[in-house]
Order: structure tokens, then C-alpha cells, then sequence
């Protein structure tokens, strides 16, 4: 079986190909370019498993990058336990096909106790005193002190927070490169997110942003070279693409005003919203919310509020959420949405992004997302 690359380049759409992005754009003329539609929500978590699955929300269970654990009354955001996702992946499909097939998950999320056969995975450890020690967990164990020997630590403090940059990406890169070459997986998954960073800092049309494109055009360009100079075929993939954000949508705000919210002081003056206590309250990730609504005589009157809240375009119950194959027991009871043009952040769904080096067309393969709706209203 020919080996083959997925690689996940976050926020890649097709208005970013052209000049900027010679390598790219090589591999689109080598093969084929194809829009890619976007799950509902249109979120990394959601989005990736979908792919991995060929499935849409209800069926796999990520209804988001966190929701509401209804048994701990507490909200999980980043969670990363492969068995989070429910359901066979498309390893586990491609072994009932050829026994010998392998799979290597750099970077796709959920990449903790999977049945891949080997992954490395951002993954701070915890000692007793407190500390916050950064690292990556890998599976074999052996392979995160292999990939460390070989190209130095991996550069946490750039894959989140203020100093995330481009140097996490062209990391994940180098060890893709590595585990092609050493290890031969049949299918090799990796993630660049470069392009979350500076899109979502200034906006997706301010120039500083668009000057990102160029660099993690190079790091691809890099890692898809070696895949192919290796005989893989490769497929690059995008979550999601981002727009430009005009203002924000607070619902939890409006949740609050209403008596709805319940919120306790702590010792340092600031608050934490008590998820357990609250009658409603939204986990909100970009351009939609999950809404929990503790009593289910209130729900009536919270879709009513939410629906008047500016910038919330449309509200949907269980039926309305079974339209986009949200409808999940782990999704709120009520989930809200924005346009396009607000949201707690830039992201957006504009059209994602599917290339590769085979000429064969998208729809002819197996895993066709076809038949799963799409994120748009």
C-alpha cells in the first residue's frame, strides 16, 4: 500500500492560494484542489474528528474543542483522551482491509491512549509541588526522547499563548520528516496550526497576518517534499478557514442580567462562574455556544432570551441541532450562533480547503464527507 500524508494546514482556504503560497499551489497543479466543507461547529477538535471518522458530530461525539461534563458539573476544554472520540478511525478501518497497515498522529488532537500505532502530542507534566513542566507525551514512550534527540525540545510556549509562533509548527514538521523516513507509517497525520495564531491576534485581512501565510507555506513545502521524495502520497488539509470579526457576542452576559448565572468570589477578588449552580450558562468557542440549561421548564424562555441577544442569528433546540448533526447528548441543550461577521474571536467558516498529489477526484474516495452537513446556516 502506497503511503500517504494527511497534512492538516489550519486555516488554509482557497483565496489564500497564489503567490504567496508557491508550494502549496505546486501541489494543487501537481494534483487537484477542492473545497472542503466545514463542520458545525467549525472548530479544530470537531473538524479533525470528522475527518478521522468520516462522521459527523453526533455520531463521534465532539461537539466542540470542550463542553459541559453533565457528571462533574464542570466544563473540559482541550481534553486529549483518544477515546473522547466515539466510534472507529480510519486506521482501524484501513487494518480490517490490511492487517499491516500503521498509522503515526502528530499533532491531530485527541492523541492520548488511541489506537494508533504511534503519536506525539503537546502534553505538560504536573509534579506534586506545583510545577508546570512542558514536554510532549508520545506513544511508543521511546519515540518523544528520539524525536528530542534529534531536533531539540520542543518549542511549547510556541504552539499556545501570547508567544505562539511559527517555530511549533516547523517542529511538528522536522518530526514528521523523521517518522516518515525512520518509522515508514503507512499513514502519517500531521498538524501545522501556524496560521491560527497571527489570523486571530490582527484579523485575517490585516497585513501582518497575511505575511504568515508565506512561512508556513516554506514548512510545508519542506515536509511535503520529503513525503513525496519517500513515495507517499500527499493530502492537505484545512479545519476551517477565519474572517475578520466586528464585535463580539455575550451571551453569558445576558444570562447573567437575567438571573440565570451563578458566580463565586474567590480569594483573589475575581470570579468563577459556577457551572453546577447556574440555571443557564453558554461554553462559547468562536462563532457558536453551547447553552446548558439546568431545569428543562426554563429552556422555553432561555432560547427566547438568546434569540434577542445582538448578534446571535439562530438558535437551535435538539431538531434544529439534528440539521447539522450536532445532535449529541454531550452538545447543550440549546446551541446558539453568530454570522460570520461576529463572534468572541475572528474565526469563521469561509469555504476550508482539500489538495493533494493524487488526480483522483475527493469523491471518489472512501472517507467522502459528502453525507455529513455542513457548518453553514
Amino acid at each position: 500500500m502506497r503511503p500517504v500524508l494527511l497534512l492538516d494546514v489550519v486555516g488554509l482556504t482557497p483565496g489564500l492560494l497564489g503567490a504567496e503560497t508557491p508550494n502549496l499551489s505546486k501541489l494543487a497543479r501537481d494534483g487537484f484542489a477542492a473545497p472542503l466543507g466545514a463542520v458545525l461547529p467549525a472548530v479544530t477538535c470537531s473538524a479533525q474528528a470528522t475527518m478521522l471518522t468520516g462522521r459527523p458530530p453526533r455520531d463521534h461525539g465532539i461537539v466542540g474543542n470542550g463542553w459541559y461534563f453533565r457528571e462533574l458539573s464542570e466544563v473540559w476544554l482541550w481534553r486529549q483522551s483518544g477515546t473522547l472520540i466515539e466510534g472507529p478511525k480510519v486506521w482501524d478501518e484501513a487494518r480490517r482491509f490490511d492487517p499491516s497497515f500503521t498509522c503515526a498522529n502528530l499533532f491531530w488532537w485527541y492523541n492520548m491512549n488511541t489506537t494508533a500505532d504511534m503519536g506525539v502530542t503537546p502534553r505538560p507534566t504536573y509534579p506534586a509541588d506545583g510545577r508546570k513542566l512542558f514536554g510532549v507525551y508520545s506513544y511508543p514512550h521511546a519515540l518523544g526522547p528520539e524525536l528530542v534527540g534529534a531536533l531539540g525540545e520542543f518549542p511549547f510556549h510556541t504552539f499556545w499563548g501570547p508567544g505562539a509562533g511559527i517555530a511549533a509548527s516547523e517542529w511538528i514538521a522536522r518530526a514528521a520528516v523523521h517518522v516518515i523516513e525512520k518509522r515508514r507509517p503507512t499513514l502519517t497525520l500531521a498538524y501545522l496550526p501556524h496560521l491560527d495564531y497571527d489570523f486571530q491576534r490582527y484579523g485575517a485581512s490585516d497585513t501582518r497576518a497575511r505575511a504568515e501565510v508565506r512561512k508556513i507555506d516554506a514548512v510545508a513545502g519542506e515536509l511535503i517534499d520529503a513525503a513525496r521524495a519517500a513515495g507517499a502520497a500527499v493530502l492537505v488539509v484545512s479545519e476551517y478557514g477565519i474572517l475578520d470579526a466586528r464585535r463580539p457576542v455575550h451571551v453569558n452576559r445576558a444570562f447573567r442580567e437575567a438571573g440565570l448565572l451563578t458566580a463565586l468570589e474567590t480569594p483573589l477578588g475575581w470570579e468563577l462562574l459556577d457551572f453546577g449552580e447556574s440555571r443557564a450558562f453558554a461554553v462559547a468557542d468562536h462563532q457558536v455556544a453551547h447553552v446548558y440549561v439546568k431545569r428543562p421548564e426554563d429552556r422555553p424562555a432561555v432560547a427566547k432570551l438568546l434569540a434577542e441577544v445582538p448578534g446571535v442569528e439562530r438558535v437551535l433546540d435538539r431538531r434544529g441541532q439534528s440539521e447539522f448533526g450536532l445532535d449529541h447528548a454531550r452538545a447543550g441543550d440549546l446551541v446558539a450562533g453568530s454570522p460570520i461577521t461576529t463572534g468572541s474571536t475572528t474565526r469563521g467558516r469561509p469555504t476550508s480547503l482539500a489538495l493533494s498529489t493524487s488526480t483522483a477526484s475527493p469523491a471518489t474516495t472512501r472517507w467522502s464527507s459528502s453525507s455529513i452537513p455542513t457548518g453553514r446556516w
